[in-house]
């Protein structure tokens, strides 16, 4: 079955991409065996490519990293959804209705510049060092970044819309959900993006303290034992995470908010 014009040409760019990509990162890992060959760094500091992977398959065989992974994942998932489902409530509120932007917007505007890593030690004295503290501190750091992008998308919708929608008579809230929504969702959609992104970031500061098992922990514990070979794989394992969930926000935005690429 032959493809129309249009679909090779889609396809042509996700495979350009794609290759883009594969030779981007077999680049820096040739750089990487290069300086490791050449001991332009003391092994101990900065291990080979092989004393990575040697570190990866041990950490498999032993059942750490899955487990790493499953609690990590679990602990960003609840932390994200709990973090983007409160960003776009409270960024829909400040950004229409203008007594929720006059009690809440100062008070998010000094809460946005702390990171998450500061709330650590507030989380731990507040929840404990159970998974409560840990989810705190992901959805701290999710909400603020899914607000902002919210009520910016709100708040900045073509005046020229909402004057056609009223001039053909539409409600208040036909106006809300056919217009406003669909005006503001590729800022939403940015937004829940870098919420995802930043899960992961706020989680290793989550996990560094107080627990047990994580990705972040298992870093910590590589640091205290001079382990930089696990340490890569949990930095590495960090950014293939990180790229897969931003490669999934990237095609569900182009089919949810389809029309903002005819535009």
């Amino acid at each position: 079955m032959s493809l129309d014009p249009p679909a090779r040409g889609a396809r042509f760019c996700v495979l350009a991409r794609a290759a883009k990509t594969i030779v981007s990162l077999l680049a820096a890992a040739a750089v990487w065996w290069l300086v490791a060959a050449l001991e332009l760094a003391p092994a101990d500091l900065f291990p080979a490519p092989s004393a990575v992977w040697t570190a990866f398959v041990e950490l498999y065989r032993d059942g750490l990293m899955l487990a790493d992974l499953c609690v990590s994942l679990m602990r960003a998932a609840i932390g994200f959804l709990i973090g983007a489902g409160l960003g776009v409530t409270v960024g829909l509120l400040t950004a229409r209705t203008e007594a929720f932007r006059f009690a809440l917007n100062p008070l998010l505007t000094v809460l946005r510049p702390i990171p998450a890593i500061a709330l650590v030690p507030v989380a731990i004295v507040w929840f404990g060092i159970g998974e409560e503290s840990k989810y705190f501190v992901i959805s701290y750091t999710v909400f603020l970044a899914v607000w902002l992008n919210t009520h910016h998308g709100m708040e900045h919708i073509p005046e020229t819309y909402l004057r056609a929608s009223r001039s053909l008579g539409a409600s208040r809230a036909r106006e809300f959900f056919q217009v406003v929504i669909p005006a503001s969702a590729p800022h939403i959609v940015a937004g829940l993006r870098l919420g995802a992104s930043l899960a992961f970031l706020s989680l290793v500061a989550a996990e560094l303290t107080g627990a047990s098992a994580g990705i972040g922990y298992r870093l910590q514990e590589a640091r205290q034992y001079i382990r930089m070979d696990r340490m890569f794989v949990g930095l590495i394992e960090l950014g293939l995470l990180g790229a897969a969930l931003d490669w999934f926000f990237v095609s569900m935005s182009r089919r949810i908010v389809h029309w903002e690429r005819s535009q």
